[in-house]
């Protein structure tokens, strides 16, 4: 379970940091522009998906080894 909750955690830091990238540069990389339903609300979306995943690294560091 650990491992799903990093590998989750790391896929939405990526996303994250690619939308942001997107949003403040223009390159065309990530899955957040893409999504239809985000019109205008990228940047949000992206500090939500970096929020999301501090959440998922800090629950998967609680959850141990096990």
């Amino acid at each position: 379970m650990k491992q799903t909750l990093e590998v989750v955690g790391f896929l939405a830091l990526v996303q994250g940091v690619a939308g942001l990238v997107t949003g403040f540069t223009g390159w065309n990389w990530g899955l957040v522009h893409r999504w239809g339903f985000l019109d205008g609300y990228e940047i949000y979306a992206s500090i939500a998906l970096l929020v999301l995943a501090g959440a998922l690294f800090a629950a998967a560091e609680s959850r141990g080894a096990g």
